[in-house]
């Protein structure tokens, strides 16, 4: 399902935090937001789930604003991994990971087999079966985040937003997610502050620096060393990558930018 940004602004505080921003997730597509820590990416990503107003603009789902839409109906069509986890639920895995059916049900109705078998398979399509009957309160950080993103899948939404995803994950699980998300095919919003794996997972990558959407496109298109110094601040050069052919961008660790030769 198609999801389009308007020329969207967001303001907190007093301070415009998001500008103008137009962007768009065509179906099946996963369209990565990536900049500087305090660029936007977090609030507008907030807009399109609803956790945040725009002061400007609207977000559109298959073409109908979803300002419009019942909590419920906005729910079964788009689900969210925030960056901040909640409380420690005095849950099981597999309660937290029911919550992902409540959009499906009336008031105090008891989960059903369909809604069982639902939540089985995405705790197994993120690795974490074994761990049904373990307390939330109980996980690590990254287990805690593969929970979430089950519960987010067993909404079985039209859209997932995830901010941060591989946020507390160790290299396989990191690995793991992110071709989980390909396998998917679902239409998807995600920021990630790893360019290497926004340039491995993304069809498109939207850069947004200072709240403005400073350039779009394919990541062979978007990710430059002129982009990377004005943006990022950083010198480096960008490669084929030698197991995948996607772009790899080498740091200059040593160098920042500008004072290269």
């Amino acid at each position: 399902m198609r999801i389009a940004v308007e020329d969207l602004s967001v303001t907190l505080a007093g301070r415009r935090v998001v500008a103008g921003v137009h962007l768009v997730a065509e179906d099946g597509e996963i369209a990565g937001l990536v900049g500087p820590n305090g660029s936007g990416k977090s609030s507008l990503l907030r807009t399109v789930y609803r956790h945040l107003r725009p002061s400007a603009g609207r977000v559109l789902l298959a073409g109908r604003d979803v300002a419009a839409l019942r909590p419920a109906q906005s729910a079964r069509h788009i689900a969210a991994l925030p960056q901040e986890r909640g409380g420690d639920f005095e849950l099981s895995v597999r309660e937290v990971v029911a919550m992902g059916r409540t959009p499906y049900k009336g008031a105090f109705a008891a989960d059903d087999a369909e809604d069982h078998r639902i939540t089985a398979e995405a705790l197994a399509r993120v690795g974490m079966a074994a761990a049904a009957d373990r307390r939330f309160a109980q996980l690590s950080g990254g287990e805690r985040q593969r929970v979430l993103l089950a519960r987010a899948l067993a909404q079985q939404p039209d859209v997932l937003v995830l901010d941060e995803p591989t946020n507390h994950l160790d290299v396989r699980h990191q690995v793991e997610l992110l071709a989980l998300l390909r396998e998917q095919r679902r239409t998807t919003l995600v920021a990630l502050h790893d360019l290497n794996a926004a340039a491995s997972v993304c069809d498109r990558l939207h850069v947004l620096h200072d709240g403005a959407l400073v350039a779009s496109g394919a990541p062979r298109e978007v990710l430059t060393a002129e982009l990377l110094a004005e943006v990022f601040g950083v010198r480096a050069a960008v490669v084929e990558h030698p197991l995948t052919g996607d772009p790899l961008i080498a740091f200059d660790h040593r160098t920042p930018a500008g004072q290269g030769a």
